[in-house]
Parts: structure tokens; sequence; C-alpha cells
């Protein structure tokens, strides 16, 4: 893109009043999670965010781009090209190299077009000029002509030290900046950076200012807060510190490898709980509260169901996963499903899913839940499977091949499913997508901070982009939370924030029960009283339905949350990125 207008030096801080703004350390994102998560946080959300994070290694390509300025093909030096929808040209994103994308809305001064989109560059340029220097590098500013953040630009070298990269639509923003804090340098050397000839790159670490990369989130976050923030602002992080061995084996993607099984990582988990700021909790054999107490009533509907199950040799996870409320939902004409097998390639710490070696997928299972759904005379069917990192799509064929099984068989049903990431392969989702099912969900599980103590496998942002990108399809979407693990009250509502920041429709929230002494432990319980005020708060945010209680789980009640929000029709599916 072409500079921006003269930028005074304290350009100002172009924000619409009232909306608080959300600002959230997410670590290590693939480039196209975080492109799905702005997209939906850009088109669903009523507050503003400012996303920090880091990328693995990818050149992004803006609208204009010129292909002419990669000098080595991407995959030769272990990177991804994506192209994308900013200006500029072609950019370089990996480890090392804070990277913002403020989502914002910004008031029009001229009926939007470039004077608007100029104010915010220099708004954008000036967050990061004020944040170097509160790092102690003061020798920065604008070079007339050219978008971004330069060492020395009044001299005869100077350097450019962040790329400035951004796209305004309907009055609110997109992309950001790339400020290199000590990336590997050497990466710059396989493109023309921004398209810019003569022109060299630096970073903080090449110009002798130490910071680490949580130094300067802090110092970025805090300038943004004051610049942004003046009606309220909040923040969360994922943890800070990642190791490899924090993962599945199929999640490092070594395949198979040995059996993983319920207990080998205990030690692993109370590691990451105490790298969480989790140092206690409650024995599995204390007393659980009256309200924890759930009573299986053996009644002859859930006997039939359970009959049902057996003579089609399928499973569910209202058993798999102990669930209290299974007697209520059986007896109200749902039940939820597991496919793909009963072991799972990952080991979230609060699921008593077995998590052994898993075995093929079975081509017969589509139909036989299909039958199952028919005989047993559901009015509302729930489909949910183990995480599948082994399989290429991460089973996602199999959900699309229940949904039409089920809609051939009984046209009258709806169909719910509760998806893994399926590693964020957008074509593996978009077969889910395709499938239409009436809702489409996907747990986020828990706050930002416990992410890696509770599911190391997965991601904060990742699964926020599954249901962005769930959202830009048309459907109904829906996630979960699981309380008690040792999140505050302040953390809970940030996340809903988020939720409702990409727009889901229904979320559960629900107390977290110690399924073995191997798993996390019970923090502490939450009342009936703290639920009910959590579902006041995510609704009065505008999330359609909240069902919160100490007993819910995500497919609880899930026909009546279905019902009371407007759902999509199955027709054409809407173009999505």
């Amino acid at each position: 893109m072409t500079g921006p207008p003269s930028c005074s030096a304290g350009a100002p801080a172009e924000r619409a009043p009232a909306r608080p703004l959300h600002v959230r350390w997410l670590g290590l994102v693939p480039y196209r999670d975080a492109h799905a998560l702005q997209t939906g946080l850009h088109t669903h959300g009523a507050d503003d965010h400012l996303l920090l994070l880091e990328h693995p290694h990818v050149y992004t390509l803006g609208i204009r781009g010129d292909l002419g300025n990669l000098l080595r093909p991407p995959a030769e030096v272990g990177a991804d090209l994506v192209r994308t929808d900013r200006g500029g040209d072609v950019t370089y994103h990996g480890p090392g190299q804070l990277v913002g994308y403020p989502i914002l809305t910004v008031p029009g001064r001229r009926g939007g077009g470039l004077a608007d989109t100029g104010a915010y560059v220099c708004s954008v340029e000036q967050l990061v000029i004020d944040s170097l220097a509160d790092l102690g590098l003061t020798d920065t500013g604008r070079l007339p002509g050219f978008p971004g953040v330069w060492v020395a630009p009044a001299s005869d070298h100077p350097r450019k030290i962040c790329a400035v990269g951004v796209k305004l639509t309907r009055g609110r923003s997109m992309h950001g900046f790339a400020l290199n804090v000590h990336p590997d340098m050497a990466m710059f050397g396989h493109i023309v950076p921004c398209g810019l000839t003569g022109k060299a790159v630096t970073s903080l670490a090449a110009e002798g200012t130490e910071a680490t990369m949580r130094e300067v989130v802090d110092v970025v976050a805090a300038r943004a807060i004051e610049r942004w923030g003046a009606s309220g602002a909040d923040r969360a992080d994922v943890v800070w510190r990642h190791r490899p061995s924090d993962l599945s084996a199929f999640s490092r993607g070594e395949g198979p490898g040995a059996p993983v099984r319920v207990g080998a990582t205990t030690e692993r988990r109370s590691a990451r709980l105490a790298e969480a700021g989790v140092t206690e909790g409650l024995e599995i054999s204390s007393r659980k509260p009256t309200w924890m107490r759930a009573q299986l009533k053996l009644t002859p509907a859930v006997t039939d169901v359970r009959r049902t199950m057996r003579d089609l040799d399928l499973v569910t996870v209202c058993e798999e996963a102990g669930c209290p409320n299974l007697s209520e939902c059986w007896a109200d004409g749902t039940a939820t499903f597991m496919i793909n097998g009963e072991r799972c390639t990952r080991a979230c710490g609060f699921c008593l899913v077995d998590t052994q070696r898993p075995v093929p997928t079975d081509p017969t299972e589509p139909a036989r839940v299909a039958e199952a759904v028919e005989r047993m005379g559901l009015r509302f069917a729930v489909v949910t499977a183990v995480a599948r990192d082994d399989l290429a799509d991460g089973g996602a064929a199999e959900f699309a091949a229940v949904i039409r099984g089920v809609r051939q068989r009984t046209p009258h049903v709806s169909v719910e499913v509760l998806i893994p990431d399926c590693k964020g392969d957008p074509d593996a989702l978009r077969t889910i997508f395709d499938a239409r099912p009436d809702v489409l969900n996907h747990n986020l599980e828990t706050v930002a901070r416990l992410q890696r103590a509770v599911r190391p496998s997965a991601g904060y942002a990742r699964s926020l982009a599954v249901l962005a990108r769930g959202k830009a399809a048309g459907l109904t979407t829906k996630s979960s939370l699981v309380v008690g693990m040792g999140e505050t009250t302040e953390e809970v509502v940030e996340a809903l924030a988020d939720l409702r920041g990409v727009g889901a429709d229904i979320v559960t929230i629900g107390q977290y029960l110690r399924p073995t002494t191997n798993h996390l432990p019970v923090a502490r319980w939450w009342t009936p009283e703290e639920l009910t005020e959590l579902k006041r708060l995510g609704e009065a945010m505008g999330i359609g339905h909240v069902e919160a209680g100490p007993l819910v789980r995500a497919s609880y009640h899930a026909r009546q949350a279905a019902d009371s929000v407007a759902a999509p029709t199955r027709g054409e599916v809407p173009t999505w990125a």
C-alpha cells in the first residue's frame, strides 16, 4: 500500500466510544487460524480486540503483491506462502516476531476511504513507536512514503523494524503490525521485504536492545490499553512456556508411537498446572456438595437406549465420559453418539475417554448410527468423536457421512455435531460444514491461561478459529466451558467475550468432575448461583443461549438450546474463508 498522509507526532487514538478492548496473547498460531479468528471478530464482534501472537514461518502476499519479490520458494526454507487480503507486498512472519492484529471499530471522519485508513495507520505506527521508546529504542519514527516504523529514519541508512499492513472495512479494522523482536533475520533475505528494494530490515536484538517477547508484549499491551482502551479493557494470556513433550505423539507428528495410557502424564499435568498458577486442588475423596449429586434412573427409556446401542455395537459419550445427565437426556429423546472409535489420539487432563492406540474407522458406522436414531425414536441426535490426529482429515469424512445417513433415514431429526479441531485444516472442516449440521459445536473447554494444562494438544486461538469458520459457513455455532479447574470468574467472562466475538450462538458451562486420581484435580466447586450469574453475563453480551449449571455438559438440553436460537436452513452453503 502507499504511505499514509503525514502523521502528527501524537497521532490521535482513533476509537469509537463504549467498546471494551480485549487484549489476548495467543502464543504461536498458524497464519490461517489467526486469519479465520480475525475475520470472525471483524464480522461478529461487538467489542474491540487486540490479538498478540507469533506465527510459524510464513510469507504473506498482499492483494497487489508481486510474486517476483519471492527470491526463493518458501518450501525450500521451511516456510508456508499465504495470499491474504491486506495491503502491502510480501512480508515474513515467524517466531521471534510479535504480530499484532487490532480488530477495532474505527470512527469515520470523511465517510471512509484513504483519509480514515491513513489516520488509523498513523495510530498503529504511533503505538509501536511509543512501545519501542518504552523499551529503550528511541531513534525510531516514520519514513515519508513508506508505512511502518523505522530505526534512524532521518539518517542515510534507515532500517525497518516493524511492518504495518491494514484493512479497513465497514469501519472495522483487520491485520496490523509485525514487530521484529528477535526473529531469524536470514528469513528476510529470501524476499524483497514489503517489495522495497534497497531498504534494510532490523530487529530489537540487532539494534542491541535486549528484551524478551514477554517484556515486549507487556509494553505493547499497556500502550494499546492506554491508546484504545478508554472504555475498559482486559487481558488474557495463554501459557508462555511450550514444550513438545507436553503433546501426544500424534500432535508432535511422530505417528502412533507407544500407546498413551491414562496416568502416564500425571507428573507433566501437575507441572503444567503449576506453570499456569494452579498449585492446590481438592482430594478426589472429598465430599461433593449436594448440588453435584446426580442419580442414575434406570427407566424403561434408558434401558431401551442401552439395549439398542449394544445391539448395533455403538458407543455413546454419555457412557464413555461418565455423564451425570445420562438418564435425563435419554428419557428426553436425545443421545450423543461417539464415532471414529473409542480411543483418542490426545490426552486431555480432564477427560475419561481411552487414550490407547486408535483402531481403524468402520465404514458401516454411519449406517448403524442412522438406524439407531430411527429405532430409538430420537428427535435430536448429537454426534461427537474422539480426536483422530492419525487420520489425514481428523475424522471429518465420518462426521459428514453420519449427518447424511441420519438425514436420509430420518429427515425430521435434527443433528448436532460436536467436532474436534481437525488440526485446523480448512478442507477437513469444510467437509463437515458442507454436510450442513443443524448445530456445529466445538468446545473451547477452559480459559486461555489453562489451555496448555487442560488440553495441551489443542489451542485457544485454533478453537475460536474453528467456531469462526463455522459461523462464516452460515451454521448455528456452539461451544462449552468446564469450570472448577483453577480459573477465575473474570477469566470465564473473558472467554465468554471471545466466544461472543466469533458469533457463538450457544454456550454451555458446567462443573468439572475428576474422573480418576490420574486426572486434573478439582480446584473448587462453583455454586449454582455463580453459574446462574455466568449465564446472565453471557446472554447480556449477546450470546443467544447460555446453559449453565453444576451438572451441565456440552450436550445437555441440546434440543432445547437449538430451538431457542434462530437456525439457518440446510440449503446452499455460503461462501466462507
